[in-house]
């Protein structure tokens, strides 16, 4: 993000995958409102999947560019 001069406030779009959401979504959550603690919040999409090339967690940001 900061190649193209975003920060983590210029995050509009957030896609979760998850192996195991049952046992991820609870530590997601916490770091999810510690990066994004007021509003205006992202979109955020959370998917479960049974396959992740060999990663258990997987995470898409769309950012809007400044100016």
């Amino acid at each position: 993000m900061q190649a193209g001069g975003c920060g983590l406030d210029d995050i509009v779009d957030v896609t979760t995958f998850h192996t195991d959401p049952e046992n991820q979504f609870g530590t997601v959550m916490t770091v999810k409102s510690e990066v994004f603690p007021e509003a205006p919040y992202p979109n955020w999409t959370a998917i479960g999947v049974n396959w992740l090339g060999g990663f258990d967690f997987e995470i898409k940001v769309i950012a809007r560019i400044p100016g």
